[in-house]
């Protein structure tokens, strides 16, 4: 695909732009792999969870899996697998929400969440940048017939989702207490190699990009003012009240006995 056999046609903008979009596509699959995979090989997570945690895990990488195939076949030209494998996404979309918001829940009742987090933004923040990417992701699955809106909407949702891989591979222990901030930080590189593509192919930013990283960040700064508040803390504390996760202080910490 990549690729131009001796004597053929050189690529469209637009098949360069398709490809372009599957190699980012690709990018962000691997870095959310990349993340949880080490967690595994440094035994910091391993397969012998309860079946709620491996419930979350197939769904969410299998989203992984439907993006890619979505960026696989129309940078392909499979454009009518594309559109019945689309459908797919509006049922997939609400159940990775659900999923993700059970998980989150358990993980702070259960053991408090992350330590390198605080409880209240783990929480808040984490659920409404959960919502975010459904948000974006509907609203690119809304308007497929604009292209160029429809691939740089998900582009940037999909951008959402590699926090908890990129949360993974950066020293968080070093970050506290900024560690939820730098991953949220980190995840920015997507959206802004994807707009310096543009500003080179175009000469301008598509405003998909403008609009999509808008309502993302907004969303965690937003998220954050309210997971600092009075109201925050106070909906955090009712959510682990009577649970081994109310135990952990709401700040970030170091765990006794950690070490790198």
């Amino acid at each position: 695909m990549a690729t131009l056999a001796p004597g053929a046609a050189p690529l469209t903008a637009e098949a360069r732009e398709r490809r372009f979009f599957f190699i980012m596509a690709c990018a962000m699959a691997a870095t959310i792999v990349a993340g949880f995979s080490l967690n595994i090989a440094m035994g910091r997570s391993s397969f012998a969870a309860p079946p709620v945690v491996h419930g979350h895990g197939v769904i969410f990488m299998g989203w992984l899996a439907l993006y890619l195939a979505q960026a696989f076949t129309i940078a392909s030209g499979r454009r009518a697998l594309h559109i019945r494998l689309g459908k797919v996404a509006y049922v997939w979309i609400p159940l990775m929400v659900l999923a993700g918001g059970i998980i989150m829940l358990r993980s702070a009742r259960v053991h408090g969440g992350p330590p390198f987090f605080a409880l209240n933004e783990f929480l808040i923040s984490n659920l409404a940048l959960l919502v975010c990417f459904a948000g974006l992701a509907l609203w690119s699955l809304r308007i497929r017939r604009h292209s160029g809106w429809h691939r740089r909407l998900m582009l940037v949702a999909v951008a959402v989702l590699t926090g908890p891989g990129l949360g993974r591979l950066l020293p968080m222990p070093l970050m506290i207490p900024y560690g939820w901030t730098a991953s949220f930080l980190a995840t920015l590189i997507f959206p802004a190699i994807a707009m310096m593509a543009d500003r080179r192919r175009h000469g301008r930013v598509h405003p998909a990009y403008w609009w999509g990283t808008g309502i993302y960040a907004g969303t965690f700064v937003i998220s954050m003012l309210l997971a600092f508040s009075p109201l925050g803390y106070a909906i955090t504390e009712r959510i682990v009240a009577g649970t081994p996760g109310a135990e952990r202080p709401m700040h970030a910490f170091l765990p006794p006995g950690f070490t790198m």
